[in-house]
Parts: C-alpha cells; structure tokens; sequence
C-alpha cells in the first residue's frame, strides 16, 4: 500500500504570523517609548499587543505588519527581542474559543498562549487570536479541517 506525502511535504505550509517578543526593564514609560518608535515609523504598524510584567521585566508580545521593518526598528532601538511564528484563527459562534481547545487538546497539542488581535475589518465575522502552541503545522491542520478560518501575515495587512 503506497502512503500518500503529509500535507506539509505536498509543499502546503499553513498561514503563520511573525510575532515579536519584546524584553522590556519594568520602569514608567519605558512602554510609551516603545510605541513612540512604532508609531513614528512610516512602514511598520503594530496589530496587536499584549503585556506580561514580571517584578524586574516585562514582556511585550507585539504581531507587526511588516516583520521585517519591525526587526530593523527594534535593533536600532538597540532592544532585545526574539521571533517566533504564531496562527491566527478566528472564533465565533459556530466556532467558539472552547472547541478549538477541544481540538488542539484530542491532539494534545499544548497552547503555550494566546491573545487578541485588534481589528477594524467590518468582514470579520468573529474574534482573532494570537495562538501560539508547540506544532504550528499540526495545529493549523486540525484547525482548518474543523472549518476555522486561520489568516497570514498578509491577511493583517
């Protein structure tokens, strides 16, 4: 019996999002500098944020438009970071947030975080997460043959 190649090995990659984790020192303002520097960039536009603070740190998790003028402002900024690639799935009520846990978890796929995407798309019928887990290609295979709908990084743009 001949097996048929997994999808990935077909050349099919599912849709990913470049996520940037931000180290931060835990001091007034150091968070407005940060978004100053965004915000006066004319090529990079920050779509979504989310703030872990710790005593002496925080963590700034920040999914850009365009990744890779993100990376150059964040190393002239002279900030340390890291890179990791994320899904973004849609909920909503037919797909609701539990059923996707249900899914990843039969696999046992581990969710290691999630967050919400700001959005101002009127076609946008649910919510968007940030989703990151331990198999990015596995998960996006579970997730868009239960019907979620997942978005690149070109869909944020």
């Amino acid at each position: 019996m001949t097996e048929l190649p997994s999808e990935t090995a077909l050349g099919f990659r599912v849709p990913a999002v470049r996520q940037f984790s931000i180290f931060l020192e835990n001091r007034v303002g150091r968070l407005l500098e940060v978004l100053r520097a965004f915000d006066d960039a004319v090529d990079v536009q920050i779509h979504s944020i989310a703030v872990m603070e710790a005593s002496d740190y925080a963590v700034v998790r920040t999914i850009p438009d365009n990744a890779d003028a993100a990376r150059l402002l964040l190393r002239e900024s002279d900030l340390t970071f890291s890179e990791t690639d994320i899904l973004v799935v849609e909920t909503s009520e037919e797909y609701p947030l539990s059923q996707l846990c249900q899914h990843l978890l039969g696999a046992e796929i581990n969710i290691l975080f999630m967050y919400p995407i700001m959005t101002d798309n009127p076609l946008t019928e649910g919510s968007r997460m940030a989703l990151c887990v331990d198999e990015n290609e596995f998960a996006g295979q579970i997730l868009l043959r239960k019907g979620y709908r997942l978005y690149g990084a070109e869909d944020l743009r």
